[in-house]
């Protein structure tokens, strides 16, 4: 018994590190280093994202900008219109002229979920306990052939993400969202490759996102990164309509 146990904990001790045991918190740990380290990520005050996107026949050109804390701006331009999608840190709201829109609505809590997490400049990973999120290593599992580390996040608002995970370099290759709208639950399924380097950290150039189990992939190619650039605060903010400023001019 004695020896089974001895050969038993040599052959453990005699594994590759990356398949030894591991925390949730060591392997989110290792994504943050390989990613670029904490202190590159959090030098990123804001950031401008330049990217062809397509989708079947469409095609359109995307622009997403994000400034500390937690604001973001995300447009979908077309022939000189621009949907625009954005959140300030307090409320969510849109433009949508291929809707027949101008002027700017209030986006609903389910509807703004994603553009939400999208204003989380590090992603839901970095410091997920403190954002009021929490983690759980599922264990292992293949991505068209790679082996990944697989992680669950439920979410503050309760919604759920896996994130796949690289095993060997720690970079998030796929992450899986489960998302309660409006009393239903949403499958959605987005691939992250092409990592390049800019001012020290890596991101992902090449994004895809679908919902489960269809073929219409929405595919972002980034054209153009630029963290820190100068954005001012109105660039997330509601604007100010002509009826809005009406209301609010003094009478004569």
């Amino acid at each position: 018994m004695k020896r089974i146990l001895w050969i038993a904990f040599a052959t453990i001790a005699l594994l590759p590190l990356g398949l030894q045991a591991q925390t949730v918190d060591e392997i989110i740990a290792k994504n943050v280093q390989a990613r670029g380290g904490l202190e590159k990520l959090r030098a990123i005050k804001t950031m401008r994202v330049t990217a062809k996107f397509s989708q079947d026949r469409f095609r359109a050109t995307y622009v997403q900008e994000n400034k500390r804390d937690d604001k973001v701006r995300e447009e979908v331009i077309l022939q000189g219109m621009a949907q625009v999608q954005a959140y300030d840190g307090r409320s969510a709201w849109q433009i949508n002229p291929f809707g027949g829109r101008k002027d700017p609505e209030m986006m609903s809590q389910d509807d703004s979920k994603s553009l939400i997490l999208d204003a989380d400049l590090e992603g839901p990973l970095v410091d997920y306990k403190q954002k009021g999120h929490t983690a759980e290593l599922v264990g292992h599992d293949s991505v068209e052939g790679t082996d990944c580390y697989k992680i669950k996040l439920t979410l503050k608002n309760g919604d759920v993400r896996y994130y796949y995970l690289d095993a060997d370099s720690y970079l998030e290759i796929k992450f899986e969202t489960q998302s309660n709208v409006r009393g239903a639950v949403q499958y959605n399924d987005t691939l992250l490759g092409d990592y390049e380097q800019v001012d020290g950290v890596y991101f992902p150039f090449s994004v895809e996102t679908a919902e489960t189990g269809t073929d219409s992939w929405a595919r972002f190619t980034v054209v153009k990164m630029e963290p820190n650039v100068p954005l001012d605060d109105s660039r997330f903010a509601l604007p100010v309509t002509k009826t809005d400023a009406k209301a609010t001019a003094p009478a004569k």
